[in-house]
């Protein structure tokens, strides 16, 4: 008997972690997949989609400027219920911890439809950082009948708050799917990454250093202390910066005031998945405040430094891989010089084992979904 899965997402991280879990199911007989997007991230949503090839079957389109949490949270429940009501979906699986996946699992709850949860048991212990994804994710793992944990950390953070073990099934991270497929898709089609070049020819020479920064609990202060750092870092004649800025208007107000003028950092518009995939490669570190980027990046034997008090992601700390570098100027400064000029203490990162899988989650997730009686 063919199941019916509801697939729900909206921003641009879950489009990466969630279009390889889509593809298998769509490949595979025993299922009907049927994709429902909030629109949560519009245009950076819409890259993903396109080089993925995926048409959502229902599109909310729910994104506004200035969009405040609750209202958001409340068109998510109303907008996803009707969804739900329409397609009866046998399973709806949500990745993550925004507010369309704690929406979606609440609104699959409200009609007892189980929910699988993709990228599980992900815990900084702290319900203000990362905020609210934190709690977004605790919701969801209290609803969820499935969960797929990427890492055995992630999975024993599940069994201490009391989740049967029996529903916790470690697969790795889907990202490293996506990353995976978008870097072969680039060495067969290189124009789909081609425009860095500008860039690339400008900073010939130079130590590229790729920057993200967009978490809500570093507006105000946070953004700031991390621009002063970046400006000093630009400093350096031996370097020059890439950031993509993210469409936020406190983000990119702060950055633009601070760094637009400065000859060695480039404030770019955000970069569709390729061109990403490409900058990563292209950089010998990168600083973000990003929880997918301190995954995606030592998958590539790329040091990042996390300009966060906290994490969720605490295997990639352990492995070496990550560095919390919170958002103070000094520390920032410090820790990137660090790596710019102490080769051993690059190489320590840049060789340590990336923990979050081997490019086969997605496969992983679709088997247990079939397997489920």
């Amino acid at each position: 008997m063919t199941q019916t899965i509801l697939v729900v997402f909206g921003t641009r991280p879950e489009a990466i972690k969630m279009f390889p879990v889509v593809h298998a199911l769509a490949a595979d007989p025993r299922f009907r997949v049927v994709t429902c997007v909030s629109a949560q991230h519009r245009g950076m949503l819409d890259q993903v989609l396109a080089i993925a090839g995926i048409v959502p079957d229902h599109d909310l389109d729910l994104m506004k400027p200035d969009q405040t949490l609750d209202g958001l949270t409340a068109a998510l429940l109303t907008g996803l219920g009707g969804v739900m009501d329409a397609e009866k979906p046998d399973w709806v699986v949500v990745q993550g911890d925004t507010a369309t996946a704690m929406a979606g699992a609440l609104a699959a709850y409200y009609r007892k439809i189980p929910v699988a949860h993709v990228e599980a048991g992900l815990r900084s212990h702290n319900i203000y950082h990362p905020w609210p994804e934190e709690v977004n994710r605790k919701i969801i793992g209290t609803i969820a009948a499935l969960h797929f944990a990427p890492t055995e950390t992630s999975a024993a953070a599940l069994r201490a708050e009391n989740v049967a073990s029996d529903a916790i099934h470690v697969t790795g991270n889907t990202v490293i799917d996506a990353l995976q497929w978008v870097s072969d898709r680039i060495v067969a089609e290189p124009s789909l990454a081609s425009g860095l070049a500008e860039l690339e020819a400008r900073f010939a020479g130079k130590r590229i250093i790729g920057v993200t920064s967009h978490r809500r609990e570093n507006f105000g202060g946070g953004l700031e202390a991390i621009a002063e750092a970046i400006r000093q870092i630009a400093a350096r004649e031996d370097v020059a910066l890439i950031f993509p800025v993210h469409p936020n208007p406190n983000v990119r107000r702060v950055m633009e005031n601070a760094l637009g003028n400065l000859p060695n950092v480039a404030l770019i518009e955000p970069l569709d998945y390729p061109h990403f995939a490409r900058l990563l490669g292209l950089a010998e570190i990168m600083l973000t405040d990003s929880g997918g980027v301190q995954e995606e990046a030592p998958a590539l034997g790329k040091p990042v430094l996390v300009m966060r008090e906290t994490t969720e992601r605490p295997e990639g700390v352990e492995a070496g891989t990550a560095k919390l570098v919170g958002t103070e100027t000094a520390r920032i400064v410090s820790e990137i010089f660090t790596l710019l000029d102490d080769k051993a203490a690059y190489s320590a990162m840049a060789r340590a084992h990336n923990p979050f899988g081997d490019g086969r989650a997605a496969r992983r997730i679709v088997e247990l979904l079939g397997n489920v009686r």
